[in-house]
């Protein structure tokens, strides 16, 4: 089997892809990044960020074993440094109930050798050397706060490099979650992810194989996933544009996200992940949305209510369809038992 080089934007062909067999069913992953409250809408700045919303992490805790699920928090330098945050997540990394990754946002990160401003808050924008860095710093950190050294790992604002991979596996870690399919960032600065793969993959590196689980996004209307293409090319013409081809039904870029789609929505995705034979349903939200006011997706406690009423449709959804709940560890054991028999077939 021939491999893909080793960074993330690399993308595999479809054999190489992590499948699903014949008598398997999709699983769905809940992974949150775990972070400070800021003004999305203000420049980037090290300071002058809030951690008002930590308390709001016991809610949602709570919330998730209630329906059986353990999610991920992918947690960063802010959350690390609060020991409210620690104590309640760690608590339940512990008792088994959750997660624990990394997740880098470089502007509040250490160390602090770089100009804040939209482009650097990229992390593969950023030298070599100061990347592995901050990787390290937050690595260890969270070891040190934990007692756990993570090994999933998200770039804030989903800012991959070309030397990510090889960095990351040699610093411990085995599964990244990143890639945002679907989504194309260059015009803040960012990565392209237009033609990433939803199926995971392995990213073969000097240092290690890493495995890249997509956040999930999926293409529907009347051309399916091969509007992916169209949706792209009108889109150029400003976000107004796809909104119109997905009113007309044509095409529909729906992210598994409770900020900003409708729960209807959300389960038509999962229709679509189903039927196209997605082993991982990547569910992704940011944890300030679990207090209104500090995201554009939850302002009112009413937009909070609605926000666990998203779960509740969709977790009901899943299980009508046959989806259970999985774990990062879970993830990583299947795809290490299908490299082993690929590799042995």
């Amino acid at each position: 089997m021939v491999q893909p080089a080793g960074n993330f934007f690399a993308y595999p062909v479809a054999s190489d892809r992590i499948a699903l067999e014949a008598d398997e069913r999709p699983r769905f992953w809940v992974t949150i990044d775990t972070e400070e409250d800021f003004d999305w809408a203000a420049p980037f700045a090290r300071t002058g960020y809030g951690l008002a919303s930590v308390p709001a992490l016991a809610e949602c805790q709570a919330y998730f074993e209630r329906a059986a699920v353990r999610p991920i928090y992918l947690v960063d330098w802010p959350i690390v440094a609060d020991d409210r945050a620690v104590d309640i997540l760690g608590t339940a990394q512990d008792g088994g109930r959750c997660e624990i990754g990394a997740q880098l946002h470089p502007w509040v990160n250490p160390p602090y050798d770089e100009d804040v401003n939209e482009r650097n808050s990229y992390t593969g924008n950023l030298p070599t050397n100061l990347q592995r860095a901050k990787m390290t710093a937050l690595r260890d950190a969270i070891e040190g706060r934990f007692g756990i050294v993570p090994t999933v790992y998200r770039a804030g604002r989903y800012g991959l490099g070309p030397d990510s991979a090889a960095m990351l596996a040699e610093l411990g870690f085995r599964c990244d979650t990143s890639v945002r399919s679907g989504f194309d960032y260059r015009a803040g600065h960012g990565p392209d992810y237009r033609a990433a793969p939803l199926h995971p993959w392995w990213v073969h590196t000097g240092q290690g194989a890493m495995l890249e689980i997509p956040v999930t996004t999926v293409f529907g209307g009347f051309f399916g996933n091969a509007g992916r293409s169209i949706y792209h090319r009108v889109a150029r013409n400003g976000t107004h544009a796809g909104a119109a081809l997905a009113r007309l039904g044509l095409v529909e870029r729906i992210a598994l996200t409770p900020e900003g789609i409708p729960a209807e929505r959300a389960c038509r995705a999962i229709d679509i992940a189903v039927e196209a034979r997605l082993p991982v349903l990547n569910f992704s939200f940011h944890s300030p949305s679990l207090q209104p006011g500090n995201t554009p997706y939850v302002r009112s406690i009413a937009d909070l209510e609605l926000f666990y009423r998203w779960w509740d449709v969709v977790l009901d959804h899943l299980a009508r369809r046959g989806v259970e709940a999985t774990t990062a560890a879970e993830i990583l054991a299947m795809a290490e038992r299908k490299a082993v028999t690929t590799s042995t077939s």
